[in-house]
């Protein structure tokens, strides 16, 4: 079986190589001839179905993407890790413009949060999933009369969003870059189902969809 899974992932590497690298073979090597210059941030959810290139067609070399469990972003401690490392390499080292988080539909993470006894048997997710705790209380100190339990995981998905770029501002060089005026943020809800993406810039606590017309809820 897992041999199986192999040859399908070789048969994805060709079709890669003919169907898309062919075609742009010449913008593939000129991002391999100079220092990557990422114009976006964008921290994702590892979420298999969430393909963030593919959803903002975006080419080699135009957006620096960091996925973790629920797209969640640890308030800056001091303490070394993952995305931490990923935020102060991308803003001081790429120089980016331009923060994301990216949340989505039917999340596993925020089903968790809800349901704190699935991950009982995953104590490195438990603890992960902390940073995403004050999202919870929030949603559930704000509980709507007669909300089901698909409305107050939407509402809960977009709450974490919110609360993700409050902890990306504790980072000392989005602090910084941001004061400066020359980085902006904003939070993305990806609909799998739909395609569509709702984003929330920075200060704004509603989502407007991003339209087939030019602009954000145009």
């Amino acid at each position: 079986m897992s041999e199986d899974v192999l040859e399908k992932l070789k048969a994805g590497i060709r079709r890669f190589h003919e169907e898309v690298y062919t075609p742009k073979a010449e913008e593939y090597r000129l991002a391999a001839s100079r220092p990557q210059r990422p114009h976006t941030l964008i921290v994702a959810c590892a979420d298999s179905r969430v393909d963030v290139e593919s959803i903002t067609s975006s080419g080699p070399g135009e957006v620096f993407v960091t996925r973790n469990v629920g797209n969640l972003v640890p308030p800056y401690s001091g303490t070394p890790g993952g995305v931490t490392a990923v935020i102060e390499y991308a803003v001081t080292a790429l120089g980016v413009k331009h923060l994301v988080v990216c949340g989505h539909s039917d999340c596993g993470a925020m089903k968790a949060l809800l349901k704190p006894h699935s991950t009982e048997d995953m104590p490195a997710v438990d603890h992960w999933l902390h940073h995403g705790r004050a999202a919870l209380k929030i949603v559930e100190s704000t509980a709507r009369p007669a909300e089901g339990e698909s409305e107050k995981l939407a509402r809960l998905t977009e709450v974490n969003v919110l609360a993700q770029l409050v902890h990306m501002k504790t980072h000392p060089s989005v602090a910084g870059a941001w004061a400066g005026g020359q980085l902006t943020i904003s939070g993305w809800v990806y609909d799998i189902a739909s395609g569509t993406v709702r984003i929330a810039r920075d200060g704004q606590r509603t989502f407007e969809p991003v339209t087939a017309t030019a602009g954000i809820g145009a």
